[in-house]
């Protein structure tokens, strides 16, 4: 196997392969976004530029911006494993900003989240102009007001670093491209999937495998009762001429609900308060998001999440009840759901599936690693216990969750976080059942199998999620999909949508390659109610 020679690598840690010296060259003379399947080696392309410009400018800097701590530490360790440099710095909010400032003395490669350098820019104590390379890591996130946006624009308007952008999977649509494009000041372009001749020898494949799940009648009734529900309280927003005679799914309710919000504020400026009508459809809107929720627990989660999250809506003891809690709990169809599920035995067959999925996958290959994806932490736990007890010990599970608390639940903290990863690196956990903060940035190369629990409709988490696997050899991921639900057009609409990303992104890259860089995008409009009108 050929390796990289270069005077800042250290020899024999990275392969040469054509295409990643291809865009790594490219990225060392123009501001680079670059999109590539996930294993195919962002990290070294980055790696590869890091040490030109560490060789190129030796007086100066380098700055490695990852969204998350744990990957935080991951590029830290790839740096220092890979280049000759100074131990390089971790940027984290545990690091207090007067100590963060006390450690910088260039040339050094400093690894940060992008919350801790914006802020640091904001109150002056950062100096961008310190850097020759800023690298933007998951660099899709560059859109809205996430932090990669002020330090990139903050880099345009001042020291123009250069930039790289790396990307799995930039998004489904032409403005996102051309908000990240924008907003870190793009040059060139460098787009790869696995059809490509060079990249081809390095694909190990991975088999998509939708799995249909048959929901039991006791499980759909109680879904006819939830979606009687959430219509009574649609009729409600139609009868105040919020809602058109269309069906209202959950996209109509949310811009409901932004459009009541509106309306409250110009009220309160006009009166001091809203009135009670407005009031009454903030109620009915609410009511009808819970159910929509409670809908799709009990259609694609499992009776125990429908359960815990009915559970939460009663308010502790000493506390009232918020109108929208008593308009979906006392619901007569939501009481029946409630009286059912306390005599009901049986769960949704999700589980059992998820199970035997898994448990085959480590009886046949007991060295196999698998991840196991749940969009909440209560199935999170639910699957933890099952996989526990099942496989007479092929299977260790671990919970993978955020280091947010929710309730009762403090998270895994980024210490912790860190050590499970490393413990399933060894085998020693060879089952992690995660939520989304596993998505993305995962340095895991041997990962055989990923489980979705439900379809997303999202694109980019999609392809994130998927990529956790079929990087060392052929990979698996099965998508299980409940029969006759929102699963199923879910897992329609994200194919569709990859689909269009795909020919959107060969699109970008032809324009690109004719000079023609994507417009930045118009500022955008808010739709203003008529009070607001002078």
């Amino acid at each position: 196997m050929a390796t990289v020679e270069h005077p800042r690598i250290r020899p024999g840690t990275l392969e040469s392969r054509r295409y990643q010296d291809e865009i790594g060259a490219s990225a060392a003379a123009h501001n680079t976004l670059v999109v590539l399947p996930t294993g195919l080696g962002k990290t070294s392309i980055a790696l590869r530029v890091m040490a030109e410009y560490l060789r190129r400018e030796p007086t100066r800097s380098v700055l490695f911006l990852a969204p998350t701590r744990p990957l935080v530490v991951q590029h830290a360790r790839s740096v220092r494993e890979t280049l000759f440099a100074p131990e390089p710095l971790t940027f984290t909010g545990a690091i207090p900003p007067d100590r963060r400032s006390a450690l910088l003395h260039p040339p050094q490669v400093v690894v940060a989240t992008p919350q801790v350098i914006a802020n640091d820019l904001a109150e002056g104590h950062f100096p961008l102009d310190a850097f020759s390379l800023i690298v933007f890591d998951e660099a899709h996130r560059a859109v809205g007001d996430y932090p990669y946006v002020a330090i990139g624009r903050a880099n345009q308007a001042g020291p123009r670093a250069r930039v790289l952008a790396m990307t799995a999977s930039p998004g489904g649509s032409l403005p996102r491209i051309r908000e990240v494009w924008a907003n870190l000041g793009i040059e060139r372009f460098e787009y790869r999937t696995e059809n490509d001749a060079d990249v081809a020898p390095y694909i190990h494949g991975v088999s998509v495998v939708p799995v249909s799940v048959p929901v039991p009648p006791e499980v759909r009734h109680l879904a006819i009762l939830l979606r009687t529900a959430v219509q009574r309280q649609i009729e409600v927003l139609r009868g105040l001429d919020l809602i058109p005679g269309a069906e209202a799914n959950r996209r109509v309710l949310l811009d409901v609900g932004a459009r009541l919000h509106r309306l409250i504020e110009a009220e309160r400026r006009q009166s001091g308060s809203a009135s009670g009508i407005v009031w009454k459809a903030v109620t009915a809107q609410s009511a009808a998001m819970k159910g929509l929720h409670a809908l799709e627990l009990i259609e694609s989660q499992g009776v125990d999440a429908l359960r815990e999250f009915l559970a939460r809506q009663q308010p502790p003891t000493g506390r009232r009840m918020t109108p929208a809690q008593h308009a979906f709990l006392e619901d007569p169809d939501v009481q029946d759901v409630r009286r059912r599920l306390a005599t009901l035995t049986i769960e949704h067959p999700k589980i059992e599936t998820a199970v035997r999925v898994v448990t085959d996958e480590l009886s046949r290959n007991p060295s196999a690693r698998v991840i196991v994806f749940a969009q909440y932490r209560d199935s999170v736990d639910r699957l933890v216990e099952e996989l526990g007890r099942a496989g007479g010990g092929a299977v260790r599970p671990a919970r993978f969750v955020g280091q947010a608390a929710h309730g009762e639940d403090p998270g895994l903290s980024q210490r912790e976080q860190v050590a499970l990863l490393d413990r399933f690196r060894a085998g020693e956990v060879n089952c992690l059942v995660a939520t989304s903060v596993a998505e993305e940035g995962l340095d895991i190369p041997a990962t055989d199998l990923v489980v979705f629990y439900e379809p997303i409709p999202d694109v980019i988490r999609t392809i994130q999620r998927r990529g956790r696997t079929g990087r060392a050899r052929v990979g698996r991921a099965v998508v299980l999909v409940a029969e006759g639900t929102r699963d199923v057009s879910l897992q329609r609409a994200a194919f569709a949508r990859e689909r269009r990303m795909h020919e959107m992104l060969e699109k970008v890259q032809a324009d690109a390659a004719r000079g023609f860089a994507p417009a930045a995008p118009e500022p955008r409009r808010v739709q203003r109610m008529l009070n607001e009108f002078g």
